[in-house]
């Protein structure tokens, strides 16, 4: 009951925060308050989906709904309630847009209902849960309503805990520690390993010129928010999920099968690596260069905690550290 309580609480917190950025977002950007309005029920569910793989309690009243099959066909279900909450709100709701995403969903929620797990299984799992994500497919199923409202975000949250459901649940995957808060030793492994990797990065990205110094002129109070606000948004979406999916299911996946942590961490350094080439310019080999580099660090810190907590944090404040002083 009290990671219940815990869970409850975190989605009020959650909702009241989503609700007040959703009104000064909008008035901001001058957008109508009847999209606004449409818009936000739709993220406010897609919210307490995406919090419920973080608390083991929830996670075990979900398999106390039925088999594999049945969990799979209820995982696949939530995927597209979010859509259609936004799509009918602002009336950009086609058919064939519903019907891409709840066969992309079905495939991920049944892959382990379907298919029993091994190395192979779970190498096309990630490879198709990776192509999925980089592809353009939730831009073209999320449509823009009115301008600086752009909703693909709903898609990517939603893709990324239907993974983290399929392989935590379905897969029945062990050994993680996943949740959303690390604890003070987490938090001491990764930022010990995101000073080591600090000198490292910089003579790395300086010698492929990956990028250039340019700290921004803000108010020291603006310069704290963008910090802070960046980093939060790292942890808990883009760090969050490509530390689950590439350190503590794919790293310990490979050192599993070689029995051999070292060679684990060096196949998802540089497969994490690799990942980076899609961004532009295609093949963009400075960034998987630099990433490969980078994912040597956050694969430590995730063997020195034994939690994809430590690894998040050693990955956000990278990120953070490049978004908010360099400029590529």
């Amino acid at each position: 009951m009290k990671q219940m309580r815990q869970f409850l609480t975190t989605l009020v917190v959650v909702w009241t925060a989503a609700c007040i950025a959703t009104y000064i977002y909008s008035q901001q950007q001058n957008i109508p308050s009847w999209i606004a309005l449409a818009v936000l029920p739709a993220f406010l569910v897609e919210f307490g989906f995406y919090l419920a793989p973080g608390f083991p309690r929830v996670r075990r009243a979900f398999e106390q709904l039925g088999s594999k099959p049945v969990r799979a066909t209820f995982l696949s279900a939530s995927a597209i309630i979010p859509y259609l909450i936004e799509s009918f709100g602002t009336g950009t709701f086609h058919i064939s847009s519903l019907l891409a995403l709840l066969a992309v969903a079905m495939v991920a929620s049944f892959w382990y209902a379907w298919i029993r797990p091994s190395i192979p299984a779970d190498l096309l799992f990630l490879a198709f849960m990776a192509a999925v994500y980089l592809s353009k497919l939730f831009d073209q199923i999320y449509l823009h309503p009115a301008p600086h409202v752009a909703l693909d975000i709903l898609g990517r949250l939603m893709w990324i805990r239907v993974g983290l459901m399929a392989v935590l649940s379905l897969r029945s995957l062990e050994d993680t520690r996943f949740g959303f808060v690390p604890t003070s030793r987490e938090w001491g492994i990764g930022v010990r390993q995101y000073l080591f990797f600090l000198p490292v990065g910089a003579v790395i990205a300086y010698l492929l010129h990956f990028a250039r110094f340019r700290p921004p002129t803000l108010e020291w109070w603006k310069f704290a928010l963008l910090v802070i606000g960046t980093f939060l948004a790292f942890l808990w979406v883009v760090a969050l999920a490509e530390e689950f999916f590439f350190r503590a299911f794919l790293q310990q996946l490979l050192a599993r099968g070689m029995r051999s942590d070292a060679i684990g961490l060096i196949f998802a350094s540089v497969l994490f690596g690799l990942a980076h080439l899609a961004f532009r310019p295609f093949p963009n080999w400075r960034f998987a260069i630099i990433g490969g580099i980078a994912g040597v660090f956050y694969g430590l810190a995730f063997l020195q905690a034994r939690s994809v907590r430590a690894s998040m944090v050693t990955h956000a404040l990278v990120v953070t550290t490049w978004r908010v002083f360099f400029t590529g």
